[in-house]
């Protein structure tokens, strides 16, 4: 089996105004393995740095010891190849491409989708989200306009950088009381701060706030003390999270897991614990997106999935929409493997 890498860099419509910062750009690296029969399965690595604390060269010299081992393995199997390279170098991010690469290939060789291998039942479509980072009320009433139009029935609007009350109010107004609201903080708040801010919000109807604090402790202080249902994401990477019971929802995501197979072993100890899970991407690219419809396809068969946060694709320049959000919902690609082609 042969690995092959190659880098690309992708600019975004507009930058994306979160907590942690303006992100401009995305730098994305291609996969390709290919087997001793010809098949190819792609995959990418798509680190975001000032998110996930993981750089783009970081993930790189991952990869690249991963090249190696996978000539060394041949045709071993999946499970093999991953724990061949885990024990090279343990960077979910990388490990991500490579697991991507695997079902992609397996899917391809089978001629069913990644989602049919997992479940004979994948839901048919996943229900998303549109987001919305722009700092300015009014540019984020116009958003919200513009998503309900093209007919997204939940919104999720970045917080804790500035003008909140402003602008939750204004894509409320915008939006109507129809349209689930969700907010994500990235862990900007203090617990003080967040119990007072999810407050002060609230009377907008909030389906949801996403991290409004970092760590466990600090979630489960913040749960227990408003009476706005909370989800956790960037506090889900800390050890015993998903089973800490510290929140209502749970934003899972392929690069952080280290691919689709850790994902749904961590989505099944979420649910165990009685909360419940949705994908997120970190403007992932077209394989990174999939991937997720994938996995939330396969696991909407045991259970009702969330609005997901997988309607980036458009935020992106010049890569196209493979995956295009119709009625508020991703339908799962029909064609073998990811069913999307590298950009």
């Amino acid at each position: 089996m042969r690995l092959e890498l190659s880098r690309r860099t992708i600019g975004l419509v507009d930058p994306m105004e979160t907590s942690y910062g303006s992100v401009s750009s995305r730098d994305v690296i291609l996969v390709s393995l290919t087997g001793s029969d010809g098949v190819v399965g792609h995959g990418e690595a798509a680190p975001l740095q000032p998110y996930d604390g993981v750089s783009i060269e970081r993930a790189e010299r991952a990869l690249a010891s991963y090249v190696g081992v996978i000539g060394r393995e041949g045709d071993a199997g999946g499970a093999a190849l991953l724990d061949a390279c885990r024990r090279a170098d343990d960077l979910p991010a990388a490990l991500a491409a490579i697991d991507m690469a695997l079902w992609d290939m397996a899917g391809r060789r089978a001629g069913r989708t990644v989602a049919g291998l997992i479940t004979d039942s994948p839901a048919a479509e996943i229900p998303v989200n549109a987001t919305i980072g722009s700092l300015a009320r009014s540019q984020a009433a116009q958003a919200a306009e513009r998503a309900v139009a093209a007919g997204f029935t939940c919104i999720k609007l970045k917080v804790g950088a500035g003008d909140d009350a402003g602008r939750v109010a204004a894509v409320r107004a915008a939006a109507g009381p129809g349209t689930a609201l969700r907010l994500d903080a990235n862990g900007a708040w203090s617990v003080e701060e967040a119990v007072r801010w999810i407050d002060v919000l609230s009377p907008a109807g909030l389906e949801l706030v996403e991290e409004p604090t970092h760590g466990i402790a600090a979630m489960r202080e913040v749960r227990e003390r408003v009476a706005v249902r909370v989800a956790i994401d960037e506090t889900a990477a800390e050890p015993g999270a998903l089973a800490a019971g510290v929140a209502d929802a749970v934003c899972l995501k392929i690069s952080r897991c280290g691919g689709i197979g850790r994902l749904l072993a961590a989505a099944a100890l979420v649910r165990s614990m009685g909360a419940e899970v949705y994908l997120a991407s970190t403007l992932d690219g077209p394989l990174g997106i999939a991937a997720a419809v994938h996995a939330a396809a396969a696991l909407s068969s045991r259970g009702a999935m969330p609005h997901c946060g997988l309607a980036t694709l458009p935020m992106m320049d010049g890569v196209g929409d493979p995956l295009p959000v119709r009625a508020g919902s991703i339908a799962l690609p029909s064609g073998p493997g990811l069913g999307v082609d590298p950009f």
